[in-house]
């Protein structure tokens, strides 16, 4: 899902000083500085290794071709036209299934982490109609981040939280959920989904116009280029203004040659919907993007659980801070999953004969159904749109907030959900096709409703604004909030300082 690219130091004008002084910039200083330094000096490494398992960056003659995103004081954002995530996962995905002694599964959802005597001991996991426990000496979660909690968002709707919700139940600790970043430009028309135009459009000289042929960010330090938090709230007040719910991005000064060997992938999704960014700009907004949160983790990607491992936008490794630097996701994901190699694994397991598969059929309460559980859901992301959303306001969060434990009330009566609280690691279910159906609704709408409520309550507790985290209500950073916040199931929610 990732276009833009991945940032590293490659070229000999730039050094790894400056893109670690970028990345705290972009934070506003809540950036750990020793997941900075491992990040910009490992960067470089990364790629190399990239490229030895085949990952075919875009070049600039014999060198890497590189390009600026916003906050980046030089260009060294590496890509494969606009679609460099495709290009990443699927090198990634061709080495993985070659390796022998490897069981790659697709399809089979975690439902429970199981933990044991302190330690997390595996996994439960519904696999097709059979619902039953996996046990393992450590569990890695990379699930993503949670932008599809929100109605507008660049994410697919995997993306709902779903890890953040599991390691919570579990006793991990989870930080900074109130940071949400909101990508500047996704398209927007009424009958489109909301599609990330990526960053890089305006790196290579696409400009952001108003309805009445302005910048909105002229009074920006960085323009149509300045951090991504910064951006997102000079368009929606620009639109607040002109009382539209649309801006435009303007490719013409992207020579035509460029644009359509940059940038294949948006041009076609445009032209499906009858749009020509070469010849007219086009219409764009805000949209939930990413997760500066997640679930904390240490420099080797381990959570406060034995045993429980995170990697990517699902873990908070401090990197980020409050507003995360374009192109630093998917080196993120690179740099702290290679950490991986060198974790202790939990103590051997004694295996555990699963019994015969019994039978269960289990239907909705009375006040539920499919249709209802998936119109909760949609009630939900346009709750969170609406009361946290770029603009944050107490009063819509406590109301939210209110809304969500009301839903979260109703939905513990809800049979399903107790089933897989309650099933012993040795059982094994069989559900039924309507049972099954419904527990896979079930857990999506639980999952939700619990990382929403995190994150609402996070954006309460911090009374302030900062990065990807404004209230109109307190609308400056404030000096005793140069801290993170942290939320764990025993202790609720505290601070936690920031490593320099």
């Amino acid at each position: 899902w990732a276009q833009g690219g991945i940032a590293a130091v490659t070229r000999p004008e730039d050094n790894a000083s400056s893109h670690a002084e970028d990345t705290i910039h972009a934070g506003a200083g809540l950036c750990d500085g020793d997941a900075v330094r491992l990040l910009v000096d490992e960067a470089p490494h990364c790629v190399e290794r990239l490229q030895r398992l085949g990952m075919a960056f875009d070049r600039d003659g014999p060198n890497l071709a590189t390009t600026l995103e916003a906050a980046h004081s030089h260009k060294r954002v590496l890509h494969v036209q606009d679609q460099t995530g495709r290009a990443l996962v699927d090198v990634l995905r061709e080495r993985v299934e070659e390796r022998d002694g490897l069981l790659h599964r697709r399809g089979v959802r975690v439902t429970k982490l199981t933990v044991e005597n302190g330690c997390c001991s595996g996994v439960q996991v519904l696999d097709g109609r059979l619902l039953y426990t996996v046990q393992a000496r450590a569990v890695v979660l990379a699930s993503g981040g949670g932008g599809h909690l929100f109605a507008n968002t660049t994410n697919p709707a995997q993306a709902c939280g779903e890890g953040i919700a599991l390691a919570w139940q579990a006793g991990a600790a989870v930080e900074d959920l109130e940071f949400v970043q909101f990508h500047p430009t996704a398209l927007r028309l009424d009958d489109a989904p909301c599609f990330l135009i990526s960053e890089a459009v305006r790196g290579e000289g696409g400009v952001l116009v108003d309805d009445l042929g302005c910048s909105p960010v002229a009074h920006l330090a960085q323009g149509d280029l300045a951090p991504r938090d910064q951006v997102s709230r000079a368009l929606v007040q620009s639109m607040q203004r002109q009382g539209v719910e649309q801006i435009w991005l303007d490719f013409s000064a992207i020579p035509r040659e460029q644009a359509e060997a940059r940038f294949p992938t948006i041009l076609d999704r445009c032209s499906e919907f009858g749009l020509n960014p070469l010849e007219h700009p086009i219409p764009v907004a805000p949209a939930a993007h990413y997760w500066m949160g997640g679930i904390a983790t240490n420099l080797q990607a381990a959570t406060n659980l034995p045993g429980l491992f995170a990697v990517g936008e699902v873990a908070c490794t401090g990197l980020h801070g409050a507003n995360r630097l374009a192109s630093n996701s998917l080196m993120e994901c690179l740099v702290f999953a290679h950490q991986l190699k060198s974790i202790e694994l939990g103590p051997q397991q004694t295996q555990v004969k699963r019994s015969e598969p019994s039978r269960c059929d289990l239907d909705l309460s009375s006040d539920g159904s499919s249709t209802g559980l998936m119109t909760r859901i949609e009630q939900l992301r346009q709750l969170c749109w609406q009361t946290a959303g770029v603009d944050r306001v107490v009063q819509g969060l406590r109301q939210a907030l209110q809304q969500v434990q009301a839903e979260e009330s109703w939905l513990e009566k809800q049979p399903l959900l107790q089933l897989v609280k309650d099933l012993d690691h040795a059982e094994t279910l069989e559900l039924g096709d309507s049972s099954r159906r419904n527990l896979n609704l079930l857990l999506d709408l639980h999952h939700r409703l619990l990382t929403s409520r995190l994150m609402l309550e996070a954006g309460l507790f911090r009374r302030e604004s900062r990065g990807g985290h404004f209230r109109i209500d307190a609308p400056v950073a404030l000096p005793q909030w140069q801290c993170h916040s942290r939320q764990c199931l025993q202790h609720g929610i505290r601070t936690r300082a920031v490593r320099r």
